[in-house]
């Protein structure tokens, strides 16, 4: 039997592998930006663009449609979210492309100049109108990732060529009717859906196969040895947990996702000595509000309980009135972090008690971790 102090499990990695996953609107963004440069480049779009996803892995791509019109060169992509029941799975993603300063074919290769790349958000993409958000105001709904991959497969495009500028626009042909589909105007993304993606990668969400991989999870650490289990609700936040708990074996550390309750009872049932809570933010206030499944489809959160905590604990009632009326609990947490702690430890606090009375058998010591949006620890009690 494998022991919790080893790295990796056979179950774990299986359970991985039943459902398929697919790709984010970030990576087919990128596939697109890279086939409309080549295309603007040798006259010949590629079938299909390798782009290296921010998780480290490279994945093939398949080009839809592309064309060239005058100084200009576009492309689109086919978004394949596997088996998650992703509201844009099958949208078309594209990128439209534009050169200056591009020397001649026949140019020097070993001169080479880094070059300024600008990416910007055309029809069918949100633009961000509210605070709060990885984004700011005014710009489009591209999020750093996805920026990032977009760069670095029109850098890998472009070799050792010479370019001053590259001008990249990404498109969603159907962007404006999915986005009604979703929360983007509460948000305040309007025009369209936002251009997302932290690793690249899509993972499977339906909801039985993610209660199964959670529950195999823990099976699996609990028949490694591991008296402690680190419950996350995601990659960043499981990566951030790691950091921080470099001492657990990696089958210690279990995505949950939004299962809250169904991940706490589980834990319990299985016996661990104790359960940590690792989360950012937004997902803990949902937690201190006790919602048993944390996604905002499901239950909508509300900053008004925050903004009574805070006079509570901080006295200050225009402060609380301000955390009242964020638009997001990023944007919240910029007005109470660094400088109110005693609100942030209110919400670990009630967060902890939630998951006592869910696990309900005062046996299992709970604790938990609170990230800031950065991946920073705020609070550990």
């Amino acid at each position: 039997m494998p022991s919790c102090a080893e790295t990796g499990s056979p179950a774990e990695n299986s359970r991985r592998k039943r459902l398929r996953s697919g790709f984010t609107t970030g990576a087919a963004a990128a596939a697109s930006a890279g086939a409309a440069l080549r295309l603007l480049l040798y006259r010949q779009a590629p079938s299909t663009v390798t782009v290296r996803m921010l998780s480290g892995e490279d994945i093939s791509i398949a080009i839809h449609r592309s064309g060239l019109l005058g100084d200009t060169a576009w492309a689109t992509v086919i978004k394949d979210a596997g088996d998650d029941p992703d509201v844009t799975n099958g949208a078309e993603i594209g990128a439209r492309v534009r050169m200056a300063g591009l020397p001649a074919p026949d140019g020097d290769p070993g001169r080479i100049q880094q070059p300024e790349i600008v990416i910007d958000g055309a029809e069918g993409v949100g633009r961000v109108t509210l605070p709060g958000l990885e984004t700011p105001p005014g710009h489009p709904a591209i999020n750093p990732g996805p920026a990032r991959m977009i760069r670095e497969t029109v850098l890998n495009a472009l070799g050792n060529r010479e370019a001053g500028r590259v001008q990249v626009s990404v498109f969603v042909p159907e962007g404006e009717r999915l986005a009604r589909k979703t929360l983007n105007a509460r948000l305040g993304i309007v025009g369209g859906i936002s251009i997302l993606g932290t690793t690249g990668w899509v993972r499977p969400m339906s909801h039985e196969a993610f209660t199964a991989s959670i529950d195999a999870a823990l099976s699996v650490a609990h028949a490694s040895g591991c008296s402690r289990v680190v419950l996350s609700t995601g990659r960043r936040s499981e990566r951030s947990a790691q950091a921080l708990l470099a001492m657990l074996s990696p089958v210690s550390f279990v995505q949950i996702g939004d299962y809250f309750h169904h991940s706490l009872r589980t834990a319990a049932r299985k016996g661990f000595a104790e359960i940590t809570l690792a989360v950012f933010f937004g997902k803990a206030l949902k937690m201190a509000l006790n919602i048993p499944h944390t996604h905002a489809r499901n239950a909508e959160m509300t900053l008004a309980p925050l903004a009574r905590w805070t006079v509570e604990w901080s006295g200050d009632a225009a402060l609380a009135d301000a955390v009242g009326r964020a638009n997001t609990a990023r944007e919240a947490l910029g007005l109470l972090w660094p400088d109110h702690p005693q609100v942030i430890e209110a919400v670990g606090r009630r967060m902890i008690e939630n998951a006592r009375a869910v696990t309900g058998d005062g046996r299992t010591q709970i604790s938990a971790i609170l990230f800031n949006f950065d991946g920073s620890p705020i609070f550990q009690g």
